[in-house]
């Protein structure tokens, strides 16, 4: 890919995943609400739905940022020819590979957006220094395996070549599949987030935390918030298409027209 082209689609691709976090935010919040430990309403209810905003706001453009430049420079690393069977697998390891590197950003966020989501009357930034006051950084790194976990058996099922709204219909329908199959590790990796220091949970054990859930809650538990996940993937397949599309030819335009 050519330097203005990389570029554009960089910028385009961080400015799609903004766009689709702080528009279905609400979703999200529903979500983790849903399958936190204390339940939906001791969680905050429809209460204060945009808590936790300014944790994904900060982190949305570098987390996409990262995953962008690792997938293409591991695609690059691994070039074959485009008529070759292994193509698909390259696509899938660079994307594997972007998610590993990306998680380094989106982990640290997705731990204070979540105890923000489900601690409404607290500020953002406070979570943040608590976190780091009473656990050190690898407080704001708990969580990662399961995330890792989760978002590389995404990136498998993901087509990364925008191109078309046909593909995006096709993709918002196997989002949705893959957003409900996932939603087990989805559950784990929010019990580990909030679970209080200390505590078996927080140790960042995946099937101790499914066992856990499977325990108390039986499979109810372990699909807490499928439908609010669900909808918010198959909704951000468009909503990215959308403002990719739009800021990518913007950008384009705008450097040819620069000298």
């Amino acid at each position: 890919m050519d330097r203005p082209g990389f570029m554009a689609s960089l910028v385009a691709g961080g400015v799609a995943g903004v766009s689709v976090d702080l528009i279905l935010f609400p979703l999200d919040t529903i979500k983790t609400r849903l399958q936190s430990p204390q339940g939906f309403n001791k969680a905050g209810g429809f209460r204060g739905i945009y808590a936790g905003v300014p944790s994904a706001a900060v982190g949305s453009f570098p987390n996409a940022a990262a995953f962008f430049i690792t997938y293409e420079y591991v695609k690059w690393f691994l070039h074959t020819d485009s008529s070759s069977y292994l193509t698909p697998m390259k696509h899938m390891l660079a994307a594997s590979a972007g998610e590993v590197v990306a998680c380094l950003i989106r982990v640290p966020s997705e731990v204070v957006k979540q105890r923000a989501q489900v601690s409404a009357s607290t500020r953002t930034f406070q979570i943040f220094s608590n976190i780091l006051y009473e656990e050190g950084i690898q407080g704001l790194y708990r969580g990662y395996k399961s995330t890792v976990l989760r978002e590389a058996l995404w990136s498998w099922r993901q087509d990364h070549v925008v191109d078309s709204w046909q593909s995006a219909v096709c993709g918002a329908f196997a989002g949705g599949f893959a957003a409900a199959v996932t939603t087990p590790l989805d559950v784990a990796k929010t019990r580990i987030m909030l679970a209080k220091a200390g505590s078996s949970t927080a140790n960042g054990n995946v099937l101790s935390a499914l066992h856990g859930v499977w325990q108390s809650q039986g499979l109810a538990g372990l699909f807490a918030g499928v439908f609010p996940r669900m909808a918010a993937i198959s909704l951000g397949g468009f909503i990215f298409l959308g403002a990719y599309d739009h800021t990518h030819r913007l950008l384009l335009e705008v450097g040819r027209k620069s000298p």
